[in-house]
């Protein structure tokens, strides 16, 4: 059974098409990559995909669940989000904002899994910092902590940033060599061809491509989503999208 399965979704936001029937699946173990130009609908997919956004054509199921008959916290269960805003309110310590992503532990047990996830992410040393003192990457990876306290057989990642993305990657390919389902929007085309089972590229809404990197990272799609002229080439260090703006 798919961990998530998007199926013919339609969405208009402000009376425009933002995405026009697109239909994906996530699967356990793999890592799936969502790229596109800006604009594409790569956020909006990842929203839709986990109940956020009213849905005019399609469905989304959740492990066969319909999403839209799901209440917030069997949704929880099923899957966890990162957004690509990373905004903290409270100057709490690292290790409680990771706690936060198992609310409905014992505080004692919460803390061990937090510790234990700020520790798969390099922020065990800093614990009892508060989230405020720290830059932004930083927070960033103590988000990325909470995410992984979930325990959510369905993870999903918003717009990575430049500075941090190559180590959320190696932490979310890690969660799903353990099994968990892993939907990661990127902007780094190299980066997804390395890290991603299966990508997706959107363009202008729709679905232009879907499949292993090799397959779909091609020089037509570079061109049709991106403006790109240019290909994927092997190298020892693995693949590396070679390319120039479309003249």
């Amino acid at each position: 059974m798919d961990a998530l399965a998007v199926e013919g979704v339609r969405v208009l936001l402000g009376g425009a098409t933002v995405l026009d029937d697109v239909s994906v699946t996530a699967r356990a173990g793999e890592v799936l990559g969502v790229v596109g130009a800006n604009g594409s609908g790569k956020t909006t997919l990842l929203r839709a995909g986990l109940g956020l956004v009213r849905l005019d054509a399609g469905e989304v199921r959740l492990a066969g669940r319909p999403v839209a008959g799901l209440g917030e916290v069997p949704r929880s269960r099923l899957a966890a989000y990162l957004p690509q805003a990373r905004r903290i309110s409270w100057n709490l310590p690292a290790w409680h904002v990771a706690a936060l992503g198992a609310p409905e532990l014992a505080q004692a047990h919460a803390r061990e899994r937090a510790t234990a996830a700020l520790d798969d992410v390099g922020m065990a040393a800093l614990a009892e910092r508060g989230v405020l003192d720290m830059s932004g990457g930083e927070r960033a990876r103590v988000l990325l902590a909470r995410l992984i306290v979930t325990g959510a057989p369905l993870l999903v990642a918003a717009g990575l940033d430049p500075d941090g993305q190559f180590q959320v990657m190696e932490v979310l390919t890690g969660r799903a060599a353990r099994g968990a389902a892993v939907v990661v929007s990127l902007h780094d085309l190299t980066l997804a061809a390395r890290a991603c089972d299966r990508i997706a590229v959107l363009a202008a809404g729709r679905l232009v491509a879907l499949g292993a990197p090799a397959q779909v990272l091609t020089a037509a799609v570079l061109e049709q989503a991106f403006m790109l002229e240019g290909r994927l080439t092997p190298t020892p260090f693995g693949p590396v999208i070679v390319a120039r703006r479309h003249r």
